[in-house]
């Protein structure tokens, strides 16, 4: 028996795996501590209330026999991806019901679409990077090629001269950088995939964020997108599923690459390896997306947006370089006093007991930079600021 061997080539342990166990030791050994947590991107406001009673309700409707749902439709059901095409429509995007395949979050999509695409394709990654990207990439054995995200570009590469790949990943708004795509730079992307035969796979989970309506939402509002793009996203940011688990990904029906057709493709593949989304979740999604739930929702993504407002105008006193903020809930930052993205990681939870992300852990173009996010409570927001405002009050990068 020979084990996949490409296991080897990735990191011992996950990003976010490596930052839990060292806030654990730090708490063991400063019980008296009160740490705020503001690395990964969990959210801290739950499911709004209509989401919640629909998935009590449903939950209900599984303990009797006449209202009782066993298997579902791998694709998800009607009500849920017809709520999901309502919700495209109300930015002035046209999905078919078709496209939309219902999953438990873009995570598992993200690596469970590269099913369809063979191991020898050339992927085009963005570094830094959502770790994802790379280490699903990585298991397969894929040749990987790295496009430089850094200051001069606005954490925002466009397509390289004189390379073509098969798979490019574009996540905007962008995580860890909070940078955000213009349509213009969106469009080079579509006809770069479309003359290189290429498909891009799009993230969009955190398109909820952005409020500047000049700012692309889907990759879908880009002419030719259909022809080379699948998109993912996710509830867990818009309506507060991180735990509930609830996503889609929307492959068009006239993207075909050899001849064949990903959307059957992927179906193909869904029907085999995937058994749906419990019924409970598809409700309490379709009442989110309601619009009496999204309102809800919104709310709570007001919530973020004013601790992304709070963290940018502390860094902004303080003269630390630093990007997102805005359409986004990341804040990507120079780290203070020229330390390397770990050291500031262990300075900061010892100097003000708060925890980020460090920005070498999502690339080497991340080297010297931090992330911070905006899903703490506002409470714990404000205090956390007042703390590196206390600590880093003289270090600044001017």
């Amino acid at each position: 028996m020979k084990i996949n061997e490409n296991y080897r080539n990735l990191e011992e342990s996950y990003l976010f795996s490596t930052i839990a166990k060292k806030v654990e030791e730090y708490k063991k050994a400063h019980p008296e501590a009160s740490v705020i947590r503001m690395g990964i991107g969990d959210v801290t406001l739950p499911i709004c209330e209509r989401a919640a009673e629909a998935f009590a309700k449903a939950a209900g409707e599984q303990g009797k026999a006449e209202t009782f749902h066993g298997y579902g439709p791998e694709q998800g059901y009607d009500f849920l991806r017809d709520a999901v095409c309502r919700y495209y429509g109300s930015f002035g995007v046209r999905v078919s019901s078709d496209d939309v395949f219902i999953s438990d979050g873009a995570k598992s999509d993200l690596g469970n679409i590269l099913d369809l695409f063979d191991c020898d394709n050339t992927v085009l990654i963005p570094d830094p990077v959502y770790p994802v990207y790379l280490d699903t990439n990585v298991m397969a054995g894929r040749r990987i090629v790295f496009m430089d995200a850094n200051v001069e570009n606005g954490f925002l590469p466009m397509p390289p001269e004189n390379l073509r790949a098969d798979i490019i990943y574009i996540c905007s708004p962008n995580n860890p950088t909070g940078a955000v795509y213009s349509r213009s730079q969106l469009k080079e992307w579509v006809d770069y995939a479309n003359a290189n035969d290429a498909v891009i796979l799009f993230d969009a989970a955190y398109e909820s964020f952005i409020s500047d309506p000049s700012l692309p939402r889907s990759i879908f509002e880009i002419d030719g997108a259909g022809t080379c793009a699948v998109e993912l996203c996710s509830l867990s940011k818009l309506a507060s599923f991180t735990g509930t688990r609830c996503g889609y990904t929307v492959v068009p029906k006239e993207l075909k690459r050899e001849g064949i057709s990903l959307q059957k493709m992927w179906l193909r593949r869904q029907t085999t390896k995937f058994n749906g989304v419990s019924y409970p979740v598809q409700r309490a999604a379709e009442a989110a997306l309601s619009p009496e739930g999204m309102k809800q929702c919104r709310e709570h993504l007001d919530v973020y947006r004013k601790n992304a407002d709070v963290i940018s105008k502390t860094l902004k006193e303080l003269g630390i370089w630093h990007i997102g903020g805005q359409n986004s809930p990341y804040i990507w930052m120079k780290c203070p006093g020229m330390m390397k993205s770990w050291e500031f990681f262990d300075d900061l939870l010892e100097r003000a007991q708060v925890v980020g992300t460090p920005g070498s852990g999502f690339g080497k173009n991340g080297e010297g930079y931090f992330r911070l996010t905006a899903f703490g409570t506002a409470e714990n927001t404000k205090e956390a600021m007042a703390r590196i405002k206390k600590a880093y009050g003289c270090v600044g990068e001017r």
